[in-house]
């Protein structure tokens, strides 16, 4: 179990201000994620918050690698234990639209939205989600949601994007735990209410695309898969990163 001080205050004060069953703080790992397996496979209740001051091999989707400087984000995973797998489906974009409602006071200016992962800042990066999930037979045993959320930028990646100037580390912890754990709680797809939200915040639509699908966005669904409308008609994408034209 990590026993480091976070911004002055010990897992146990942490667990205590943000209702948590517990968070185990790190002042050094190679990732939250691979914490939060371990710590759930001995039985880590739901909850359970594994945070850390320094990632020094951070996972995204795709097997992705990258180190994340001490104190200048929050990197977390939590460990949630629900009652059926409905909803794991569209819990990145879930979880993705409860942050950027949560800091979006913080942060300066109103956060976007990409499928299926990123929260965007100004066309700059703000934060990055990765769900994974461990099952037993057709049973999900546990749901390890790692965040990543820059809140100073760094000065040498000119893509990332923080927040507000004066916002600490806490003052994200207090918006984005609460909002989190808010969205993993919801089971089932994506209901009208929370696709207008979305679609609100959502800087794909109109773009045009070149992969998962060439063609112009058009949204997504309330399966969580991506609307690309192409030469041949419109298509639903389940996976792959979005890249437009204009990227490659």
């Amino acid at each position: 179990m990590g026993d480091a001080v976070y911004d002055g205050l010990t897992g146990s004060a942490l667990a205590a201000r943000l209702g948590l069953a517990a968070c185990n703080v790190h002042a050094q790992c190679a990732s939250t994620m691979d914490l939060a397996h371990a710590a759930a496979g001995r039985g880590a209740p739901a909850g359970t918050l594994i945070l850390a001051n320094e990632q020094t091999a951070g996972r995204g989707r795709g097997g992705r690698r990258w180190t994340s400087a001490p104190g200048d984000g929050v990197w977390m995973t939590f460990i949630e234990r629900p009652r059926t797998p409905a909803g794991l489906d569209v819990l990145s974009l879930r979880v993705g639209l409860a942050l950027a409602e949560s800091l979006d006071d913080v942060a300066g200016d109103r956060i976007q939205l990409k499928w299926p992962n990123d929260l965007f800042l100004r066309d700059g990066k703000l934060a990055g989600i990765l769900i994974e999930a461990r099952w037993r037979d057709r049973s999900v045993e546990w749901v390890a949601i790692g965040v990543g959320l820059n809140v100073v930028q760094a000065g040498d990646v000119p893509q990332a994007r923080g927040l507000a100037p004066g916002v600490t580390r806490l003052d994200a912890l207090d918006r984005a735990v609460p909002a989190v754990r808010a969205a993993a709680a919801r089971e089932g797809p994506l209901d009208t209410g929370e696709l207008a939200r979305f679609a609100a915040r959502d800087l794909a639509v109109g773009r045009r695309a070149v992969q998962p699908a060439a063609g112009v966005v058009a949204g997504v669904d309330a399966g969580g898969e991506l609307l690309v409308d192409t030469p041949a008609g419109r298509v639903a994408c389940r996976s792959g990163s979005l890249v437009f034209v204009e990227d490659r």
